[in-house]
């Protein structure tokens, strides 16, 4: 997704070539609010469909073939609700027959099918993070940032069951939370810090609290233990059970990065790729390469021995990482 001219549009491309398939457009303003502007939600794609949330609100249900419009709305027209000072930025989630948002007090839910409204839960501005589902006991929840606390919402009704008051400057709750097991992690960015929590019935207890993981957007990774992330403009390494520090690289910038097969895959903010090995021991690069300029935050992707990396200008490009 991008924005020119005051136009969102959706791009479908050919993932061997690059060669566009499709694209939908629609009038929305770039917004350009302390950053190049435009949209703070990727796509989701489920069922052959593809779900896309503007910062203004406007939501998409689209034939992933085809791109024509399955369904549209725009809640907090029909709905009333408070925009984020940033926009909407939390992408769908697609579960069952529903498709769950960010958007509202403490989310929303609409059916899949239709986009009919099933439940909101509030008009107030929320988070900006994608809503994450776990099961407790038989019953279906969303774990889910709002602008102050983080908060577990029945997916059934909507049905707020617990929060845990987090506040962040300027309501900065961009991160998704990691579920492991009975506990969760949750870091926001602004100097606030990072919290492991655990879930006794509906009241969380905290296992430990510090400022040695501040997640101002890309979100951390858990992988074997610890957690690999964004301490605000540094790439960090942390024990999940205990918040200690196992090692920091300062020249990373605030970036973002994934894991896959034991390594760390990251985009620096200026736009250099980094494979890493995923271990709590050292910082252990095993190749860079700058392939972007200009700022660079958005999350590379892995798929099929290629790796998908963005700037903000909107530029894309494809890196071969296959074995041949």
């Amino acid at each position: 997704m991008g924005n020119t001219h005051d136009t969102d549009t959706v791009f479908c491309f050919d993932a061997a070539t690059g060669q566009l398939i499709w694209k939908h457009a629609y009038a929305c303003p770039l917004d350009p609010k302390y950053f190049e502007g435009g949209p703070g939600a990727t796509p989701t794609v489920a069922d052959g469909r593809v779900y896309t949330i503007s910062r203004q609100g406007h939501l998409f249900c689209l034939d992933a073939a085809k791109a024509t419009v399955i369904w549209k709305k725009n809640l907090n027209v029909e709905s009333g609700l408070e925009i984020p000072t940033w926009g909407f930025a939390g992408s769908a989630l697609v579960e069952g027959d529903r498709v769950f948002l960010n958007m509202g007090s403490a989310g929303a839910a609409l059916e899949k099918s239709s986009g009919k409204v099933v439940w909101i839960s509030g008009k107030d501005a929320g988070g900006y993070s994608t809503p994450v589902p776990f099961s407790a006991g038989d019953e279906r929840r969303l774990a889910l940032f709002t602008k102050d606390s983080i908060a577990a919402i029945r997916a059934g009704d909507g049905r707020a069951l617990w929060s845990y008051p987090w506040k962040t400057s300027y309501d900065v709750n961009a991160a998704e939370p990691i579920i492991e097991g009975d506990k969760v992690f949750i870091s926001a960015g602004y100097n606030h810090g990072a919290a492991l929590l655990k879930l006794n019935g509906n009241a969380p207890e905290e296992l430990w609290e510090n400022k040695n993981m501040r997640n101002h957007f890309n979100s951390c990774v858990l992988w074997k233990g610890y957690l690999y992330g964004v301490d605000e403009n540094q790439l960090r390494c942390l024990a999940f059970d205990t918040g200690e520090v196992k090692w920091t690289d300062r020249d990373f910038g605030k970036g973002s990065l994934m894991v896959a097969d034991g390594k760390l895959i990251g985009m620096s903010e200026k736009g250099e790729l980094i494979i890493a090995e995923a271990t709590p021991q050292a910082f252990k690069p095993i190749s860079r390469t700058q392939v972007l300029t200009g700022r660079c935050w958005t999350t590379p992707v892995l798929s099929n021995g290629r790796i998908y990396c963005r700037n903000a200008a909107g530029q894309v490009v494809c890196v071969d990482v296959s074995t041949k």
